[in-house]
């Protein structure tokens, strides 16, 4: 099941979505994350994305099995008057015990049905180029305008390139 969260929710799931954060890094995610990532910093972190809820910036999607987080993306909200027709879709967690079960895939597709609702055309997201989240971009319609080579580095210090998608949903 997949509910978009409140900042109160996000809020009494902060440890669980601390730890979803965690293993994202530690299994490599190209997340803006350097491993290793201590709780304190990961809770930072999503008070930060909390703060964000608050003020109608940033809208939190989490994929929960019973009381278990098990994965989560973001949609951040653009405010400005001529761009308030698009979001960027960012930090697409899925939780290694939770993978291989389609749940990036909904939460991708939740993420633009959530966008419509909210009258949002336009979809952007950038992802390490050849990863399993690239492949997901592209089967779900999105499509590359650009690969910056070196934008993002590694746990092994390699650089690697990083390519960025659009989606037009109207």
């Amino acid at each position: 099941m997949i509910e978009t969260f409140a900042p109160d929710q996000a809020l009494r799931h902060v440890d669980q979505l601390a730890d979803l954060l965690i293993d994202a890094v530690d299994s490599g995610a190209s997340i803006g994350f350097m491993p290793p990532v201590t709780a304190d910093q990961a809770q930072a972190y999503w008070h930060e994305v909390i703060a964000l809820m608050r003020v109608g910036r940033r809208l939190l999607l989490v994929a929960m099995d019973g009381d278990q987080v098990q994965g989560s993306i973001q949609i951040d909200l653009e405010t400005r008057a001529n761009g308030n027709h698009r979001a960027e879709v960012i930090k697409l967690f899925v939780h290694r015990r939770a993978r291989r079960r389609g749940l990036a895939r909904a939460l991708m597709l939740e993420v633009q049905s959530t966008a419509r609702r909210l009258g949002r055309t336009l979809l952007l997201m950038d992802t390490r180029s050849g990863s399993e989240a690239e492949s997901l971009c592209q089967s779900l319609g999105y499509i590359r305008y650009g690969v910056v080579p070196a934008y993002a580095r590694s746990p092994s210090g390699v650089r690697d390139p990083t390519s960025f998608y659009y989606c037009q949903l109207d």
